[in-house]
């Protein structure tokens, strides 16, 4: 039992190791993937792990649209998770609201897509890698996407998604606001009365039933409304950030450049006293030299001073 607790775990670990791998791989740009996933599956065969070798090589190089919209999933993932809960109200709003609500939320939906497009694209510029204006469009439709399929919202939420997504067809429409086309009910009719027998209270259903089935679509419809305009806050919150970070960025700017700008007179007063202090060491030795060639002088002249009243003395003497 030992045995087979420590094989069992001995997987468990090699499968989290392959899934660790590819959500390596997945946050790497397109650039980087291919050789990063070959260094990592001849690391898995040397290590004797040939199954986890030959399901790192089979991961494919995303797409640019698709990497930055991975991207976007790992690195807002408070915002992603109210983006995959907006979905989720969406998708149930479909069959229940009527085209005035759906058409209010359609309209919440195109700008939390169009603002976190936005963020993708600059989390993809701030990496180095921008995009452009049709990549931008596929991130879009992959956003749209994960609001209109829950297979496609399971895909993105691994953040490891190959290429973008396209939304189905029926939501799509059904979003666009333009009352194209008409959402599902899940209401039963009543049956007909019957020609041969009189209309009874079993013929006809029972107000209750009515009066449940409005109180679940408006209880849906305040849910779908909630999600999406936590999600809008959370997209004013998130730009009000921005627009805070490109002053504080802008602010900073100015200090370097001011700052710059001090150095460079700094310098150039460096440069000047560095010529004077040069200039007054020339003058220094200069004077130190006439000083030293001054007081060579001067003791000759005591000397021959000296010499001279000796002579005086002695020519003094001799007279007398």
């Amino acid at each position: 039992m030992r045995r087979k607790g420590e094989r069992q775990g001995a997987k468990d670990e090699a499968e989290d190791d392959v899934e660790a791998v590819l959500d390596e791989l997945y946050a790497l740009p397109p650039s980087g993937f291919v050789p990063r996933r070959e260094e990592r599956a001849a690391e898995a065969r040397s290590a004797g792990r040939a199954d986890d070798a030959r399901r790192i090589r089979a991961a494919r190089r995303p797409t640019l649209a698709a990497w930055a919209a991975n991207l976007l999933r790992r690195s807002r993932p408070e915002e992603a998770e109210q983006f995959l809960e907006l979905g989720r109200a969406l998708r149930e709003a479909f069959t229940t609201l009527d085209p005035a609500g759906l058409k209010e939320l359609s309209a919440q939906r195109r700008r939390i897509v169009a603002e976190l497009s936005r963020q993708a694209a600059q989390l993809a510029r701030d990496a180095g890698h921008p995009l452009s204006d049709s990549v931008q469009r596929d991130v879009e439709e992959t956003l749209r996407a994960v609001l209109a399929d829950p297979e496609a919202a399971d895909r993105w939420a691994e953040g490891r998604l190959e290429s973008a997504l396209t939304p189905p067809a029926e939501f799509a429409v059904a979003g666009s606001g333009t009352g194209a086309a008409t959402p599902k009910r899940s209401e039963r009719r009543p049956p007909a009365p019957s020609k041969t027998t009189t209309p009874s209270k079993t013929t006809t259903p029972p107000a209750p039933e009515k009066d449940e089935l409005a109180e679940r679509r408006r209880q849906r419809q305040e849910q779908a409304r909630a999600a999406a305009e936590a999600a809008e806050e959370r997209v004013r919150e998130r730009r009000g950030e921005r627009e805070a970070a490109e002053t504080a960025a802008e602010q900073a700017r100015e200090r370097c450049g001011e700052a710059e700008r001090r150095v460079a007179d700094l310098e150039e007063q460096l440069g000047a006293g560095r010529a004077e202090l040069e200039r007054a060491e020339q003058e220094q030795r200069a004077a130190e030299q006439r000083a030293r060639a001054a007081a060579d002088a001067l003791h000759r002249a005591e000397r021959e001073a000296k010499e001279a009243a000796r002579e005086a003395k002695r020519l003094s003497a001799q007279a007398k």
